[in-house]
């Protein structure tokens, strides 16, 4: 599904037209215990499309979304930890989600949480090059919010598995949508070969970094089991958690 390994970034554009296929899947290299990572996409270049992957890295401030393509249960858990800590998340939500979840999704909403779109079918975005195919795409799932909530959807995209390509940004960007990648995730998706909790924790704690996008999936049933202690263990180390929304729209406006 996601993929987090060693991609280094090329030096020219991405692009999904003809004859300009420099596509990408989102990769991170860690390379020093507390720094962000290097992406394969420069946090400069990202910015010329409203786009980012990790906040301030001179504040230790955390940003914490979750990806969720359905419900199978332990999002109940996620929010409660949420909740007692005062963490305000983005979750990143697929149409099948509003269709089949919205009591849930008034919960997240309800509890301060941001929604965020992560498309309405969960297609590989870097092959759409057309904006009418990629605005449907963004515009179901906005509907389904409207429905749900009776207000407008926050401009927040996350691309598919992190497919994406120059146009895909350009597009996003075009129609008032920054596009969230990640600095910090670990692999958490598979939901019939979770990693255990010290699994997780090895991967989580030592590549936390101020600014970190932390990208967890709310189908994994190790995330809810570790959720409160993971974000104990991050305050005690001096982080605090931000508000990924707020963030994105003060960097529209810098």
């Amino acid at each position: 599904m996601y993929r987090y390994g060693l991609r280094f970034a090329r030096s020219q554009p991405f692009g999904c037209g003809r004859g300009r296929r420099s596509i990408t899947d989102w990769g991170l290299s860690f390379q020093s215990e507390g720094a962000p990572p290097v992406a394969n996409a420069s946090q400069e270049y990202l910015r010329n499309f409203d786009a980012l992957y990790v906040g301030d890295a001179n504040q230790k401030e955390i940003y914490i979304t979750f990806d969720a393509g359905f419900e199978n249960g332990n999002t109940e858990r996620i929010l409660d930890a949420l909740k007692k800590h005062g963490v305000k998340a983005t979750f990143f939500l697929v149409g099948n989600y509003f269709e089949t979840q919205p009591e849930l999704v008034k919960r997240m909403a309800e509890e301060g949480h941001t929604i965020g779109n992560h498309t309405y079918s969960h297609p590989d975005m870097s092959k759409i090059g057309d904006i009418q195919s990629f605005q449907t795409e963004l515009q179901k799932n906005e509907a389904l919010y409207r429905d749900i909530l009776g207000s407008e959807m926050p401009k927040l995209y996350r691309p598919p598995q992190g497919k994406f390509c120059e146009e895909n940004l350009k597009m996003a960007q075009q129609l008032g949508y920054s596009t969230v990648f990640w600095s910090l995730a670990y692999v958490d998706w598979y939901t019939d070969d979770q990693p255990t909790p010290e699994q997780a924790f090895s991967k989580l704690l030592p590549r936390i970094h101020p600014g970190a996008v932390v990208l967890l999936h709310s189908t994994s049933s190790t995330n809810a089991e570790i959720l409160d202690e993971l974000l104990t263990k991050w305050e005690e180390t001096g982080y605090s958690f931000g508000d990924l929304e707020a963030y994105c729209a003060a960097q529209k406006t810098s």
